[in-house]
């Protein structure tokens, strides 16, 4: 056995993603409607600009199959991330962005993208039959998904394309064991990961992200079952709110009562390799990192995983989301011909592509609920009735704002904090206080 079997890297988690991609399509043909006239810029070069992940693989595996449909000639660019959005906000400032289609984080850059006014209107383009399958409503996407891909005034400027939603990875084994059933609420959450903690085991009830900046999102997405965010419908910080607070306490009782040691070095990799050597109760984090689980050469618990939606909070039941999506420039000379590649590539065929690949989820409910694709998805039933589920109660987690890596910063130190035992109401309290001048320099100008 080899020494990183339970230590997986970033680079073997995501060979081990694109290895569920033999799955295939499950007998589903690409079906695109009759009405629209795809062969209307035939001739037309595209340029594209992706995150280079399992996703944008997945749209330039199948490339070919949309230059057939349209006579459209495609030239796609997948780089990281980080290097993907430095790229992105230089060429978009500059008015005169090498891309027609950009690949956005929704999470990260929605605020800089709007205030920028670098994507197109294409609210228009929805409602032209000649341009739109009549499949595509906005109905048809998570709550969550419109609310990113829309601006402040509700233009919408993207298509969502896909979605990541915080759910409770849990031991059933462990569960069985100690004869508990899977929580239904938050107190049902800290009694369960207290009942199974027992250090002479090695045995811990709970675990989450301590890493400052990393560990952000897990407060914010305990915040939204008190019903609160960290910022209001005007942009004023909640942060030392009675329920910001309280969250903040909730974190701090499962990170010191029920979590490993060495936690505050936890990132998701971390938390990902403890909960697949067997001896943690629940991780909770992104429904993404999954397909490790279901992996003999990677889990010790394959078959013993349940997926669950996050419990019901003391005053709401929500699902922490986060997303990323395709835009069509401002700048570009070829808009018509840009979105038609955005349908594309959000199209019932590709997100069922990317769900039975493991390489992404769809925001589509109609994909989620097709039988069919069902059928073709190598993870548990357990997994996509917990993407079902979160997807009905989604919310977003991390507030939409440019200064979101500051954000993420200032409070994960006060998290990491809490952790060493410093209390909730003055760390937030000092991290508010450092954060509030950040924000407000951002909305300047």
């Amino acid at each position: 056995m080899s020494s990183n079997l339970f230590n997986p890297t970033r680079r073997q988690l995501l060979q081990g993603t694109a290895a569920l991609a033999a799955a295939g399509l499950a007998g589903l043909r690409p079906a695109f409607a009759a009405g629209v006239d795809w062969k209307r810029f035939a001739g037309t070069t595209l340029d594209v600009n992706l995150v280079k992940s399992p996703r944008s693989d997945t749209l330039i595996k199948y490339l070919a199959e949309f230059e057939e449909l349209t006579g459209i000639k495609v030239n796609a660019e997948a780089t990281p991330e980080q290097q993907q959005r430095q790229k992105t906000v230089i060429e978009l400032s500059s008015g005169r962005p090498s891309f027609d289609v950009v690949h956005l984080s929704y999470h990260v850059q929605k605020r800089q993208f709007e205030k920028g006014g670098w994507l197109a209107d294409i609210s228009g383009y929805l409602t032209d039959a000649t341009l739109t399958d009549p499949a595509l409503v906005e109905t048809d996407f998570a709550d969550a998904g419109m609310l990113f891909a829309k601006d402040g005034q509700g233009v919408l400027r993207s298509l969502p394309f896909s979605v990541d939603y915080w759910i409770v990875y849990w031991n059933k084994e462990l569960f069985e064991a100690k004869g508990l059933k899977y929580p239904e609420t938050f107190e049902q959450l800290v009694a369960a990961a207290e009942a199974l903690t027992d250090p002479s085991t090695n045995t811990y009830g709970f675990v989450a992200r301590g890493l400052k900046n990393a560990n952000t999102p897990v407060w914010t997405s305990l915040m939204l079952g008190y019903d609160m965010t960290p910022l209001d419908d005007k942009g004023k910080l909640r942060t030392t709110s009675p329920e910001a607070i309280e969250a903040a306490s909730l974190y701090q009782r499962l990170m010191t009562k029920s979590a490993p040691p060495g936690v505050t070095g936890f990132n998701w990799a971390e938390a990902q390799s403890a909960f697949l050597q067997g001896k943690i109760g629940m991780w909770f984090d992104g429904v993404g990192f999954a397909p490790p689980m279901e992996n003999p050469e990677k889990s010790r618990v394959v078959g013993k995983v349940g997926y669950g939606v996050m419990p019901k909070g003391p005053k709401a039941h929500a699902a922490g989301t986060f997303g990323d999506g395709l835009g069509v420039t401002a700048a570009s000379e070829k808009k018509e011909a840009a979105y038609l590649f955005c349908q594309w590539a959000i199209s019932p065929a590709m997100g069922a592509r990317l769900l039975q690949a493991g390489a992404g989820v769809p925001f589509r409910k109609s994909v989620l609920e097709d039988p069919k694709v069902r059928e073709g998805v190598t993870m548990p039933a357990s997994w996509l009735d917990a993407v079902v589920g979160s997807g009905n109660v989604s919310r977003l987690s991390l507030p939409v704002i440019i200064p979101v890596t500051e954000f993420r910063d200032i409070y994960g130190v006060a998290l990491t904090n809490l952790i060493a035992g410093a209390d909730p109401a003055e760390e937030l309290k000092k991290a508010t206080e450092q954060f509030q001048p950040v924000l407000d320099r951002s909305e300047q100008g």
